[in-house]
């Protein structure tokens, strides 16, 4: 097990205190091919619906995107991107009474969606595709989440993979840092992830929770998003037919509670009410402490 260190983020509208115990940030997809939930969430009464249900699950935070990375998707204009996003975040400031944080490659993007009300910025390039974002997250000193990801999500499962998998996600996230410093966004406000399924082979999936403590080494607070993807679809394999994204909830319980132990602060899951027990007991064996959440 991995002793996490403590970190305080600063929101707009408050501070986040991570490590004490992990915070849970449910997944929001405003698309119409997303691979977990299909276009389930992809109209604004729907999507907002489900947002108010997680929170109320015991979300944390709020992570929306407008814009599919599943393997193989294609991009979409800014604009398509603000028109799906917009209305939902809207409708969500007057009810949400959590963070949302802004799954966006996209600078304009980001910025009409603080101006909306989102507090934190997700992207999952890592200021590959657009490193304006970091200026638009030091301008409006808001969190900037980076992740590491092999290639983009249009081709990055077809390889190749690299040699050695944690050496390209520390050189990764090392220029990704560099150049979000470069831009003003302070250290503190900087948070990781090393991107599960972006660009990994499965086994590099598992590798990455086993020696997750060696990312934590870099000293910043620690992301993890395993909910439900391709790779847990394959290990659960039955009559030789991938789980689907719906029977591969315990599948994620099992690396969420991996995670946490191996440091992650925060994690990314679509199954809130689940997920937030697999996280308070296992913050109790991770702190050797009975601790009920307030």
């Amino acid at each position: 097990m991995h002793r996490r260190k403590f970190f305080r983020l600063k929101l707009p509208s408050r501070t986040l205190t991570l490590g004490k115990r992990t915070l849970i940030m449910g997944v929001l997809n405003v698309t119409p091919d997303s691979f977990s939930d299909g276009n389930k969430f992809y109209i604004e009464e729907g999507a907002i619906e489900h947002a108010l249900h997680m929170e109320s699950a015991g979300a944390d935070l709020i992570d929306i995107g407008a814009e599919s990375t599943r393997p193989g998707s294609e991009g979409i204009s800014a604009e398509e991107e603000l028109k799906r996003l917009l209305p939902v975040l809207g409708g969500l400031r007057r009810l949400l009474k959590i963070p949302i944080s802004i799954d966006t490659q996209k600078a304009d993007v980001a910025e009409a969606a603080l101006n909306a009300g989102a507090e934190i910025i997700n992207d999952i390039s890592g200021l590959k595709n657009d490193p304006r974002i970091a200026m638009v997250a030091a301008r409006s000193h808001v969190p900037l989440i980076l992740m590491h990801m092999r290639g983009e999500p249009r081709t990055m499962q077809k390889g190749p993979f690299a040699r050695a998998v944690m050496k390209d996600i520390l050189q990764g996230l090392r220029r990704s840092i560099a150049v979000a410093s470069k831009s003003g966004v302070a250290k503190s406000q900087i948070i990781l992830d090393p991107g599960i399924g972006f660009g990994k082979s499965y086994a590099q999936n598992y590798e990455v929770l086993q020696k997750l403590p060696q990312l934590a080494k870099m000293g910043f607070p620690l992301l993890m998003g395993t909910s439900r993807k391709a790779f847990l679809g394959a290990t659960l394999t039955r009559d030789g037919k991938p789980a689907t994204p719906e029977e591969r909830v315990w599948g994620t319980a099992a690396t969420v509670a991996a995670s946490i132990l191996n440091g992650a602060h925060i994690v990314r899951v679509h199954d809130v009410a689940e997920m937030v027990q697999v996280a308070r007991v296992t913050d109790c064996v991770l702190n050797n402490a009975f601790a009920p959440k307030n």
